[in-house]
């Protein structure tokens, strides 16, 4: 029973369990917000343009029976609206984030802080900081390393190569045929 409740401890503790606990609950308050957005401020105004109270009460009747395709469209609408603030949101969230990531990533790390203040460079000045971190950057830029062959400059060079050892072999044969070996007859003593 230790061992059980022991592992229970372990696997609550864990990092990916308590990120998405905290997203569920982060989740389920912006929901909130944002359905309360939709349906007190936003939904108001639509219905205002078309002269209704509510989207929900349109209906057509057939042999008595209601047919409520407004609670469809409040659906629909609804889904529309909440779909497009969160759009919004996330677009505004997520250029904030990349702003401060380039804004973070500008600054020196604490080996380039190191060699900025071995250089001279005055760190309590921003604009300085930023200057030299951008050149020291600049001259600690790996080389690239040589573009590769295309597959025409290796076909060409594969092509050289094969003529050469042709010119080679016909070279050997004509020297061959020139200077033919001699037989060497063995004689008995």
């Amino acid at each position: 029973m230790k061992k059980f409740f022991s592992d229970f401890k372990k696997f609550i503790s864990r990092g990916n369990i308590l990120d998405l606990a905290v997203g569920v609950i982060i989740g389920s308050s912006f929901s909130a917000i944002v359905t309360a957005l939709v349906n007190s401020i936003l939904m108001p105004l639509i219905c205002s343009i078309f002269g209704a109270d509510t989207v929900e009460g349109l209906a057509f009747y057939i042999n008595g029976t209601a047919i409520q395709y407004g609670v469809f469209l409040q659906a629909i609408i609804d889904f529309l609206l909440i779909a497009l603030v969160l759009f919004i949101i996330l677009k505004v969230v997520m250029s904030a984030k990349g702003f401060t990531t380039k804004t973070f990533k500008s600054y020196p790390t604490r080996a380039e802080r190191k060699q900025l203040k071995e250089e001279g460079v005055n760190l309590k000045n921003r604009k300085e900081v930023l200057i030299a971190t951008k050149a020291l950057r600049e001259r600690n830029k790996p080389v690239p390393p040589p573009p590769k062959p295309t597959s025409e400059e290796l076909l060409s060079q594969i092509l050289q190569e094969i003529k050469k050892q042709s010119e080679n072999l016909n070279f050997e044969k004509s020297n061959e045929t020139e200077n033919p070996k001699e037989d060497k007859i063995e004689t008995k003593d």
